[in-house]
C-alpha cells in the first residue's frame, strides 16, 4: 500500500520561540536590571549612529512620518506611553499599599520634587536676568526631569537601595516628570483644546469606574486606553499624562477572592513590552544628538 506523502514542515526566517524560551525572555525582560540596561544600550547606539558617516539615514529614519506622526513622536508619545503607566501603577502601589501610604512619608518626595523644579527655574531666571539681553523664555527647560532615563539608572542600581529611599527616588521622579509636563502644557502649550481634555478625562473616569465594578475584559480596556492616549495627545498635552492617569487609578488592592491585584496582572504583562521593546525605542530616537 503506497504511504502519503510526508508533508515537510514549514520553514521559518525565524524559528517560533518555545513556551519556555518565551517565558525566560518575559522574566528576564521583567527584571528591572535588563530594561535599564536595554535602555542605556539603545542610547549609546543612538548617539554612535548620530555622529557616524550614516548619520543622515538615522534622522531621516527619525523624521520619517507613520500617519499623523514621526517614527520619533511615535517612540516618544506612543510607545513611552506604555512605560509612563507602569510608573503610575507604581507609584499608586506606593502610596495606597507601600511604603508611602502614611501622609507624613508621602508628603517628603513630593515637596522634594516640586524644589526639585522651582529651584532650577530660579536659578535659570537669575542667571539670565543678571546677563546682558538675557533670555527668559526657558525658564521651564531646567524643571524637566528625563523620567526613562532616572527610573532606568534606578532599576540598575536599585536592588542595592533600601526599599524606603528607592520608593523615594521613584515619586520624585515621577512627580517631577509630571509636574514638569503640567508646567509647559499650561505656559508653553499653542493650540490646547478643552474638549479633548474632556473627553480623555471621561475616558479615564471610565477606566476607573470599571475597575471598580470588578471588570477585567481587556476588550474594554485596551479601547479606553487608546481612546484617551488619543483625546489627550488632541488636547495639546503630552499624551504620556494619558498613562500616568490610567495607572494611577487602576486598582492596586487584591480583593479575598483573588490571588493578584488587577496592577499585577496587568503589569506582569506589559512589563516585557516596557522594558523591551517601548523604552529601548525612546532611547534609540531621543538621544542620538549630533555632536
Amino acid at each position: 500500500m503506497t504511504q502519503p506523502p510526508r508533508i515537510q514542515p514549514k520553514k521559518r526566517a525565524f524559528p517560533r520561540v518555545l513556551g519556555p524560551e518565551r517565558a525566560f525572555l518575559a522574566d528576564t525582560l521583567r527584571a528591572e536590571t535588563t530594561g535599564g540596561l536595554l535602555l542605556l544600550a539603545a542610547a549609546v547606539v543612538a548617539l554612535a549612529w548620530a555622529n557616524s558617516p550614516w548619520q543622515d539615514a538615522y534622522h531621516h529614519l527619525r523624521e520619517t512620518e507613520l500617519g499623523p506622526l514621526t517614527v520619533e513622536a511615535w517612540a516618544s508619545d506612543g510607545a513611552l506611553t506604555l512605560f509612563f503607566y507602569l510608573a503610575g501603577v507604581e507609584l499608586k502601589r506606593e502610596f495606597v499599599v507601600g511604603t508611602l501610604s502614611r501622609l507624613s512619608e508621602a508628603v517628603v518626595p513630593v515637596v522634594a520634587a516640586v524644589a526639585g523644579m522651582v529651584l532650577p527655574a530660579i536659578i535659570y531666571l537669575a542667571v539670565n536676568l543678571a546677563a546682558d539681553n538675557g533670555k527668559t523664555d526657558g525658564w521651564a527647560v531646567p524643571t524637566a526631569t528625563d523620567i526613562a532615563f532616572a527610573l532606568a539608572v534606578l532599576a540598575i542600581v536599585g536592588s542595592s537601595l533600601p526599599t524606603a529611599l528607592r520608593a523615594f527616588l521613584l515619586t520624585l521622579a515621577v512627580v517631577d516628570d509630571f509636574g514638569a509636563i503640567l508646567v509647559i502644557a499650561v505656559f508653553f502649550s499653542h493650540g490646547f483644546h478643552l474638549s479633548w481634555l474632556l473627553a480623555a478625562v471621561a475616558l479615564i473616569a471610565l477606566w476607573y469606574l470599571l475597575q471598580r465594578r470588578r471588570i477585567r475584559t481587556p476588550f474594554l480596556y485596551v479601547p479606553i486606553a487608546i481612546g484617551a492616549w488619543w483625546c489627550m495627545h488632541e488636547s495639546g498635552i503630552h499624551a504620556t499624562i494619558a498613562g500616568v492617569a490610567l495607572g494611577l487609578v487602576t486598582r492596586v488592592m487584591v480583593d479575598p477572592t483573588e490571588e493578584h491585584s488587577p496592577a499585577e496582572r496587568i503589569e506582569h504583562r506589559l512589563r516585557p513590552w516596557s522594558a523591551g521593546v517601548a523604552v529601548p525605542l525612546f532611547a534609540l530616537f531621543a538621544a542620538g544628538v549630533t555632536l
